[in-house]
């Protein structure tokens, strides 16, 4: 049995009937789930105001609980990036808890890395995933590895036009690092954004259009962010609507073709990661490797 201390740094829980899931699903899986005291708590779209919200930060890394997870994600982190407790959540991550979350969370995994290279992990949110209806079973799995320290890797099939025709790429000893799109773009020039270079970049968002999401990209290309790595993965880019007679085959595949004319950085799809049901952990900050082969791609850690 693990110990999972939920709390909520960013927006306010809306979808109480998710939370209540997430936990008893938690709870069903034999984990002791410890709340909060601000887990539902409400001002404005926050989830409380910008102390409230950082001293739940603070409790979560004073909890001593083997995993910190996050209720949601939304919006919030960026604005009290400034204050953030740093040195208490390094040491809460040296001591043992795993700091886990997605979307507006990875304001946070970036400027913890960028400060002291922590390592936190990209993975589920307890209501968008534990709340589901049916929560994924890969997910699921992929969040006991990382409770009984069993993760090694995380395998996936490219799609067909990213197969490897003529050889092998091998990347060692690259840090893996990344989350949210947008999150990531509103750090470029602040103090919060990594200086990685030699990398492994994964990138997913939501709700976003693919010209949006393209122009996202080419800030990170302008900025010289993408021409850093070894490789840039992408993962879900999803719940967005094309514009019949207007957008005329511009969507995520030219977004992506057009991509790999601009940066001689090799560009992934199909990264099991993002706001999807089905997906895996990665450890935020950590030193991987990737192989890609064919259509096989595999980043290992273990």
């Amino acid at each position: 049995m693990s110990h999972i201390y939920v709390y909520s740094p960013s927006s306010a829980v809306r979808d109480k009937a998710a939370f209540r899931r997430g936990v008893a699903r938690l709870k069903k899986l034999g984990h002791e789930v410890e709340l909060d005291e601000a887990a539902l708590k409400s001002h404005m779209r926050f989830a409380g105001d910008d102390e409230t919200r950082l001293a739940a930060i603070g409790r979560a890394a004073a909890s001593g609980a083997d995993v910190a997870l996050i209720s949601r994600g939304g919006y919030g982190l960026t604005r009290i990036l400034g204050a953030l407790p740093v040195k208490q959540i390094t040491k809460s991550i040296e001591r043992g808890t795993q700091f886990v979350g997605l979307s507006d969370f990875t304001a946070l995994q970036m400027a913890l890395l960028a400060k002291t290279g922590g390592v936190t992990w990209a993975g589920p949110a307890l209501g968008e995933d534990f709340g589901a209806e049916a929560p994924d079973d890969i997910m699921e799995a992929c969040f006991d590895d990382l409770l009984v320290g069993h993760g090694e890797g995380a395998g996936w099939t490219l799609p067909a036009g990213d197969a490897l025709k003529e050889s092998v790429l091998r990347v060692r000893g690259a840090t893996l690092w990344g989350g949210n799109l947008n999150v990531i773009c509103s750090l470029v020039g602040t103090p919060y954004l990594p200086k990685i270079k030699g990398g492994i970049l994964f990138l997913e968002d939501t709700n976003e259009h693919p010209y949006r999401v393209e122009r996202q990209l080419t800030q990170l290309l302008n900025a010289g962010v993408l021409g850093g790595q070894k490789a840039v993965l992408l993962g879900s880019f999803n719940r967005f609507k094309l514009v019949p007679g207007y957008d005329r085959g511009f969507n995520m595949k030219s977004v992506v073709a057009w991509l790999r004319t601009q940066t001689k950085t090799p560009v992934f799809t199909g990264l099991p990661f993002g706001h999807v049901q089905t997906k895996v952990l990665l450890p935020v900050g950590r030193k991987v490797d990737l192989m890609v082969e064919g259509r096989d791609a595999l980043i290992y850690w273990g």
